[in-house]
């Protein structure tokens, strides 16, 4: 029988039959609704049953204020201290005896415990706490712990736990658990809906929506944000509009110290009321005494890894159903409360049913170094609730080759071991070794520190004053990652020194974005600017600038002017222009959020271009770059010198004639447009006469004749184009004659004497005039003519076979339009008569005879007299 306990829970009527089922059962998925107790009341309630014996209970939790907080509940319980029988290991700080039988550990702690020992010595059972949350650790420590119950230990217990879960799909995953289901005690909570203004600042509108709540209802505050910089924001906000002294307001996130978390979960000290402004750190396992308003921004952030640019960047997406659920429960867990939501209410059926699981959208390199550590190359081998998708894992082994953690095979290298034992991401890992290879591993570790605890240091952008103000912070939490910073060194030190391994070239490319640097194993002393003499020690050593690159080389960048930089990546981004690193040529950058195309920078530190030559010297590539300049309509040639996508230097170059830049010249002409090309009247009317013919044909895309437009012309530049330019540079440089040339080319020479025969260039008259053909007309071929010339023929001129009348515009003797015909014998028997009688009262010296069909042609006048 469980343990009995003075306070009862919602908790408590579920104990019995969880005791029971896991008695029997060697996994079970518990499902509780928020404030039910199952956090701190289930551990207790399972110490004295006979399958624990003298082991020990694992309690995983998804953050260290939970882990903290919980441990304390659970020992105050039990009428202990923390560190007796329960206890807690977390990040930079653990309360553990050798009387303690209860831990509580955060996710990624677990992960590292079972990864050094498979077989979970004097452990009795695993405790997966708010598993609904679905961090990449849960679901890593999940699938190892299942693996190592059905190949190491069938004795483990495993229960998962939740207040908003499928259980079905995680019970089907334990090999179709228990699940056992706890109604709880929630009290009744109104939901009001006060709607967004799209135009408004969210940190306003939240400061309103507080201060309304505060003046409508008695209780706390519990207001949820998307992150640290709303809520600093809120809390301005809120200073202005509430004056009551009996109100404190504090925030609450993850990078604040533990003495400003534990001040923001403590009950308000009596007479008084607590706003409390948090993240969604609060949405599960804390209760916050006395809260019975909650303040709903229905937002939340989440990290979304980019395997095509290897970063991973922060994003503001609404919350999800399960999520805004949690949050509204918070109101009810004491008494009735009152829920206040920043949208409108038909908004909440369109918001996702859960929160996305963390396996989906992350950098998976950890995860896949700690399978290749657990000795699984195949994460489809191993119960994973959601597969990781394979584009991620394949960037994650991409990147884990070059950083020398792979074999070929995708096994653990001797290297890869030493990375994972770091307990950091794995560029952060290589970035300590390789730093302490060049004499700096201590200065590497602080520099890991500040990236992977968010708000070390401050909020500024660049790095290196994020860095002085970590040194000189005294506080518990930055002393205690300074401490962890120095275990890092000294770990990588002490390995270096047992089994020394050199760093081998590794390239940045071959499709991944991110690696580590070809560097050498000692630093490199640079002559004495006095000409004499080495350097010192402390001289020698890398910039924070070249280490950070160690870590993202794939982020160096260069300035392109007003702060916005591009990345070696490809990458676009921007610093804030009031920052001294908006002036500075080349940049190293840590952390940015936003698009691919145009992100923002949130923390990076300069390096010199002489660091980024010394390191990245065999990735630096010197190239001949031809372009095509469209204001001067010729070629341009510089030669440059880049790291991947950005350019370190460039300069002109003297341009040589070839096949490869007649195909540049070639592709810029036709970009520029077709007309530009120097064309000559006789050009244009060849190409005119050639698409006349194909356009008579009765299927013009079956013809012999070629197409000449516009787009088939482009089509074709490099038949008939680019041969013409191999010794030219520009425009200017092709002439005319060269233009026709080209274009005859396109004609074979089989068709060349019909397209004299069917479409001739010129008509001639029966006087012996040679009337140049028209073809561009819009009424088809045409000539224009002096009515004279063409008395005496009882014919219509034609062309292409005698298939197309040539349309005749008829010219009076002063060379005006008179009429226009495709049938001249009709004209002559017609209105001829008419144009006779109009016109030859006004050119009474030119000839008007009656019968035209059968007069003479002429181009001369009468004799005077006549």
């Amino acid at each position: 029988m469980p343990r009995s306990f003075d306070t009862p829970l919602p908790i408590d009527a579920v104990l019995d039959e969880l005791a029971r089922t896991l008695a029997d059962h060697s996994a079970a998925v518990l499902v509780a609704p928020p404030g039910a107790g199952k956090t701190t009341r289930v551990p207790l309630a399972l110490l004295d049953a006979p399958w624990i014996g003298s082991k020990k209970i694992i309690v995983l939790e998804p953050r260290r204020i939970a882990a903290r907080a919980s441990a304390e509940r659970m020992a105050h319980t039990i009428g202990e201290r923390v560190g007796e029988t329960v206890g807690y290991r977390v990040r930079f700080g653990s309360k553990i005896s050798r009387a303690t039988r209860i831990e509580v550990v955060t996710e990624g702690i677990f992960s590292r415990q079972i990864l050094d020992d498979p077989e979970l010595t004097g452990v009795a059972a695993v405790l997966f706490d708010e598993f609904h949350e679905r961090s990449l650790d849960a679901d890593l420590g999940l699938a190892l712990a299942r693996d190592a119950q059905t190949g190491l230990r069938e004795d483990l217990r495993i229960l998962v736990m939740s207040a908003t879960l499928d259980g079905a799909r995680v019970a089907k995953l334990l090999g179709d658990a228990p699940v056992i289901a706890s109604e709880g005690r929630a009290f009744p909570v109104e939901t009001r809906y006060l709607g967004r203004k799209a135009d408004a600042p969210l940190e306003r509108q939240m400061a309103d929506a507080i201060a309304t709540a505060l003046r409508a209802d008695p209780g706390s505050v519990l207001a949820f944000l998307p992150g640290a910089a709303e809520i600093r924001r809120t809390q301005n906000f809120l200073g202005e509009r509430v004056h009551d002294a009996s109100i404190e307001i504090v925030p609450l996130f993850g990078a604040l110290d533990a003495g400003v978390q534990d001040r923001a979960i403590a009950p308000a000290p009596e007479g008084h009321r607590k706003v409390v402004l948090a993240t969604s750190i609060a949405e599960t396992s804390l209760t916050i005494e006395g809260v019975r308003i909650v303040v709903d921004s229905g937002v939340a952030r989440v990290p979304r890894y980019e395997p095509d640019i290897g970063l991973t960047r922060l994003e503001t997406v609404r919350a999800s159903r399960a999520a805004v659920d949690q949050r509204r429960g918070r109101a009810g867990r004491t008494e009735p409360g009152v829920c206040y939501r920043l949208w409108d209410e038909p908004q909440t059926a369109s918001l996702a049913a859960y929160t996305q699981p963390e396996i989906l959208s992350a950098d998976l390199s950890s995860l896949v170094l700690d399978l290749a550590q657990w000795g699984v190359r195949d994460p489809a081998t191993l119960a994973f609730l959601d597969p990781p998708p394979a584009p991620a894992l394949k960037e994650a082994r991409s990147l884990l080759h070059e950083l020398g953690a792979l074999d070929g095979d995708d096994r653990i290298t001797a290297e890869g071991k030493s990375l994972r034992a770091l307990a950091l991401p794995p560029r952060l890992a290589r970035m300590i070794v390789d730093s302490h290879r060049l004499g700096a591993g201590e200065e590497a570790a602080e520099i890991a520190a500040v990236l992977t605890e968010r708000g070390l240091g401050g909020d500024n952008v660049d790095l290196e004053v994020r860095l002085d103000q970590f040194r000189r912070d005294r506080s518990q939490r930055a002393t205690s990652a300074r401490s962890q910073a120095q275990r890092w060194a000294s770990q990588v030190a002490a390995s270096e020194l047992s089994s020394p391994s050199p760093l081998a070239g590794r390239g940045w490319g071959g499709g991944s974005r991110a690696s580590g640097l070809s560097v050498a194993a000692t630093p490199t002393p640079n002559p004495s600017p006095q000409g004499g003499g080495e350097q010192t020690a402390q001289a020698d050593l890398p910039s924070t600038g070249m280490m950070l690159a160690l870590a993202f080389p794939d982020r160096v960048a260069r300035n392109r002017g007003k702060g916005s930089f591009v990345l070696a990546n490809g990458r676009g981004a921007a610093v804030d222009p009031a920052s001294a690193l908006a002036r500075e040529p080349y940049i190293a950058v840590a952390e940015l959020t936003g698009t691919a195309a145009q992100g923002r920078i949130l923390l990076a530190v300069r390096i010199t271009l002489e660091e980024i030559e010394l390191r990245f010297a065999d990735q630096i590539e010197t190239s001949d770059d031809v372009t095509f300049d469209r204001n001067a309509m010729a070629l341009r040639a510089r030669r440059k010198r880049a790291l991947h996508a950005i350019t370190l230097s460039e300069a002109p170059l003297a341009l040589s004639p070839s096949a490869d830049t007649a195909l540049v010249l070639a592709d810029g002409l036709i970009a520029a447009g077709i007309d530009r090309l120097p064309w000559s009247k006789p050009s244009k009317q060849w190409r005119d006469r050639v698409m006349f013919l194909r356009k008579a044909e009765a299927d013009p895309s079956q013809s012999v004749w070629p197409d000449l437009s516009d787009d088939a012309l482009a089509a074709q530049r490099e038949s008939w184009l680019v041969p013409a330019l191999y010794d030219k540079v520009s425009l200017k440089d092709l002439s005319a004659t060269d233009l026709s040339e080209a274009l005859m080319t396109l004609l074979p020479w089989e068709l060349r004497a019909r397209l004299e025969r069917e479409a001739p260039t010129h008509f001639e008259a029966p006087t012996g005039t040679m009337l140049a053909i028209d073809y561009e007309a819009e009424q088809g071929p045409t000539i224009a003519v002096r009515l004279q010339e063409l008395f005496g023929l009882n014919t219509h001129p034609s062309i292409a076979k005698g298939a197309i009348a040539l349309v005749l515009e008829l010219l009076s003797p002063a060379h005006r339009p008179v009429q226009v015909t495709r049938d001249l014998p009709g004209f002559w028997r017609g209105s001829y008569a008419a144009v006779r009688s109009d016109l030859r009262g006004r050119y009474p010296r030119h000839p008007w005879p009656e019968d035209p069909a059968s007069a003479v042609p002429t181009r001369r006048v009468k004799p005077r007299g006549t």
